[in-house]
């Protein structure tokens, strides 16, 4: 026994010598090497030169971090800094306003003493702004699904360019164009909807002229190339593999629309409708221009007259004394809070489609 070499540290169970950490080969050791980023140093250093580009990347993502985290922080800044000029410009006159606020349907913040509501602005305001979604979401989702799935490829960018043009073109030349050349065909329209459904409230009586229904047509076409434009890039970004899967069982081009392109897009679509929603709701020039000046809650949107609170700003602010443009401030207030209502419900619309879609799959 004792002429045995001891070979437990240098021989395996049949007697093949193996190697210990000691006694690596050469290749093994340059092979950790280069895993490691400096093939001249094995086990790598993080201070030499493979370490100082990802010490610079790393140094880039916090700056980058810093820089998006800055830019969210001063939005929010922003907002704040506005809302916080609102309220302090609006105290002084609703402290001096001698009516109630949110019903009052009159608009005399100059008298003396100063009497005004927001009850009917922004009951003209809201109207408006959804009977211009009832009538441009339909037309663009329609149009959208055309320029997606149906025109070929040329001419559904051709006529998509065209419809994108329509969001270049000034508001006020929009009020000009309703108040000079459409009031006109709307009054007959008007004459018509009252004589085959005035049996219905919001088809009253005249006189007719400018109205909730013309202001309403000149916003619609307005909301109609945002809402069409979001929702075409939506349904173009549907997977194709869910089409074909679609059209693959038998399904028609309809049937894969609905059952495959509009459940993808419904989150988009929303988003676009709420975007077309803010926009109507803060229109000023083209509602100043075709609206009229009146105060009061009606449904009868045929009838002359009707106001929103971006218009009433528009045309009451020259002649505004202080408590007046104090006022005015005021109902710009309500409508920074309805904006910011409808933005915050889109969120939480879209937010919960997420969820919803995401535990399904």
């Amino acid at each position: 026994m004792g002429d045995t070499p001891h070979r437990s540290a240098h021989a395996g169970t049949g007697g093949t010598p193996v190697a210990t950490s000691h006694e690596r080969p050469a290749g093994a050791s340059a092979r950790v090497a280069e895993r490691s980023g400096n093939p001249g140093r094995p086990g790598g250093d993080l201070g030499g030169g493979g370490g100082l580009p990802r010490a610079r990347a790393f140094g880039a993502e916090r700056a980058f971090h810093g820089l998006t985290l800055a830019a969210g922080s001063t939005v929010l800044v922003i907002i704040a800094a506005i809302a916080i000029f609102l309220i302090a410009k609006a105290v002084p006159a609703l402290r001096a306003n001698t009516e109630s606020f949110w019903t009052f349907e009159g608009w005399f913040p100059n008298d003396n003493p100063p009497k005004f509501g927001i009850g009917a602005l922004a009951f003209g305001t809201v109207l408006s702004s959804l009977l211009a979604l009832l009538m441009a979401v339909p037309v663009a989702l329609g149009i959208a699904l055309y320029l997606s799935h149906y025109a070929p490829r040329r001419l559904g960018n051709s006529l998509g360019f065209l419809i994108d043009l329509l969001a270049a073109v000034p508001s006020v030349v929009f009020g000009l164009w309703g108040r000079d050349y459409f009031a006109g065909p709307v009054a007959d329209l008007s004459a018509w909807l009252h004589t085959y459904f005035g049996w219905i409230p919001i088809f009253g009586d005249g006189p007719y002229g400018s109205s909730i229904l013309l202001g309403s047509v000149v916003l619609a076409i307005m909301v109609l190339p945002i809402v069409t434009s979001l929702s075409r890039e939506v349904f173009r970004q549907t997977p194709t593999a869910n089409e074909e899967a679609a059209l693959a069982l038998g399904a028609t081009r309809w049937e894969m629309i609905r059952t495959a392109v509009l459940p993808y897009g419904r989150p988009g679509v929303i988003a676009a409708v709420m975007l077309g929603l803010g926009r109507a709701l803060g229109e000023t020039i083209a509602l100043a221009l075709t609206l009229g000046s009146t105060y009061a809650i009606s449904f009868n949107i045929l009838q002359s007259g009707g106001n929103s609170i971006a218009a009433n700003i528009a045309n009451r602010f020259a002649e505004a004394n202080d408590t007046g443009r104090g006022a005015l401030i005021a109902s710009g207030l309500v409508l920074f809070a309805i904006t910011l209502i409808v933005n915050i419900t889109a969120r939480a619309i879209i937010y919960r489609r997420r969820e919803f879609t995401e535990s399904a799959a």
